[in-house]
């Protein structure tokens, strides 16, 4: 657990609006006119959920920052078990809110596993995972893999894993890989990975009990918690993981497994996780909630301003044992624009951690879209739903205009520039279809959520259902 308590705390207080400038005061007086000031937090002392993971440092920097306390709230920040354990405090109270999976909200909210309804108001980030092998499995693998100037040539497709995969198979040895939460983007990243590949994932079936989601699976994909990832791949346990930074630069470093691809050449700029709080928390809490995504937006923004100079800075604080807790080496290896592949493969990777350019903290309803489209492929979510219902659904879990609230805010105080935003006149909540780039080259318009899922070759599609463990076609 880690809170932010200062003795300058009332001299902060007393004297953040004396410190801005005097062109700043001017814009602020300006629009303040127009913007109504956001009253008073209803509730100042809040305790906020994260796993160990590099993407949570948004809420670090908000703390040590002091952007929660120029917004007169007293935040401390508590590390969780696990997804589900946080999830389940989120709901239950016991958190005011967290750093969370973006399907989380989205999943709870349609009633997949944990049924309560959730939503984000913030985008925490874009991109930031990869899919790492165990060394044995990549030795197997990069005998096929194209090279140029003696180094595999990336984006690594999962094409070449398929005979490794069939072969153990045949051995009777089934091919294993983890990933964080049956919800999680990681889910979602390594099986449209594989199957872009050809290598079936697998399918759910929750009306039938069945949440394992290993139904006609090439691959048998289990969950495990990020921090154990390198020890379970060790262990030999699972052949390889999709997972958050730092755990997959670890097993670089400790030289146990080599990551063959980012999300980013999966699909990327898409929300990664996401600030959530139970909708009867924001109802409750509306001003302390626009508060908090006051202080968050200003987070994202120092962590990407002038080119991620800050990142260097911002690794050192997650490095410690409350935040994050790993070597600094490790977490500034992908935070500060590249990544290290096989050992001494270290390539540039300037958006691997993307937290605020794109405007990468907007809650695009499109998204949401998109996750709901992959529960749906996957069979999280059983039956055909119509167009109406991804957007209706996006719409209930994504809150845009709590967003915008906050900055208009910021722009009225003079902290942020309206240029740093979408157009809000303008804006509907739906990125261009050309925005994010998927490795089997597939587009995804959000409007169109249907027409995309029949493009996926592998996957659910209209009037299919899970039926005794088979795809049939609903009657």
């Amino acid at each position: 657990m880690h809170s932010r308590f200062t003795l300058t705390r009332i001299t902060r207080c007393l004297s953040k609006f004396a410190a801005a400038s005097f062109f700043g005061w001017m814009i602020s007086t300006q629009s303040m006119a127009a913007t109504p000031k956001i009253g008073k937090p209803e509730k100042d002392e809040l305790k906020f959920g994260f796993i160990k993971l590099t993407d949570m440092v948004p809420l670090a920097i908000a703390l040590d920052k002091g952007y929660f306390e120029d917004e007169d709230l007293f935040v401390t920040l508590e590390a969780q078990a696990n997804w589900k354990v946080l999830l389940d405090r989120v709901i239950d109270g016991a958190l005011d809110g967290a750093h969370m999976l973006a399907g989380q909200p989205l999943g709870s909210t349609v009633g997949f596993g944990t049924e309560a309804h959730v939503v984000t108001a913030f985008t925490m980030d874009l991109n930031g995972n990869a899919c790492t092998l165990s060394n044995a499995v990549w030795e197997e693998l990069k005998k096929n893999v194209p090279t140029e100037n003696g180094k595999p040539i990336h984006p690594i497709k999962a094409d070449y894993l398929k005979s490794i995969i069939e072969k153990q198979r045949s051995a009777g040895n089934p091919f294993r890989m983890g990933m964080v939460f049956p919800v999680s983007t990681h889910n979602y990243e390594l099986r449209y990975w594989l199957a872009a590949g050809g290598i079936h994932p697998g399918f759910y079936a929750p009306h039938q009990g069945d949440i394992a989601g290993q139904i006609n699976a090439d691959v048998l994909i289990s969950v495990t918690p990020p921090p154990q990832m390198p020890a379970t791949l060790e262990a030999g346990t699972i052949n390889g993981y999709c997972v958050g930074e730092p755990w997959n630069q670890q097993a670089v470093f400790r030289n146990i497994g080599v990551p063959v691809i980012t999300d980013y050449n999966i699909r990327n700029n898409v929300a990664e996780k996401v600030f959530g709080v139970s909708k009867a928390w924001a109802d409750k809490h509306p001003n302390t909630h626009v508060r908090v995504v006051k202080a968050l937006i200003r987070a994202g923004k120092w962590l990407d301003d002038q080119n991620n100079a800050n990142r260097k800075e911002a690794a050192k604080i997650i490095s410690q044992p409350h935040y994050v807790g790993a070597d600094y080496a490790v977490i500034a290896n992908s935070m500060t624009g590249v990544f290290e592949f096989e050992k001494g493969d270290v390539r540039p990777a300037p958006d691997f951690n993307v937290f605020f350019r794109y405007h990468a903290t907007y809650p695009f309803y499109s998204d949401a879209v998109w996750y709901l489209t992959q529960m749906r492929r996957w069979g999280q979510i059983p039956e055909d739903k119509p167009d109406s219902w991804y957007q209706d659904m996006a719409k209930k879990v994504f809150l845009p205009e709590i967003y915008r609230q906050a900055a208009e805010q910021l722009i009225a105080e003079g902290k942020m520039l309206k240029q740093d935003f979408p157009d809000f006149a303008t804006e509907t909540g739906y990125r261009s279809p050309t925005h994010t780039t998927f490795i089997d080259s597939i587009a995804f318009d959000a409007t169109k959520p249907n027409e995309y899922l029949q493009q996926l070759p592998i996957g659910l599609k209209a009037g299919e259902v899970i039926k005794d463990g088979k795809v049939v076609k609903k009657p």
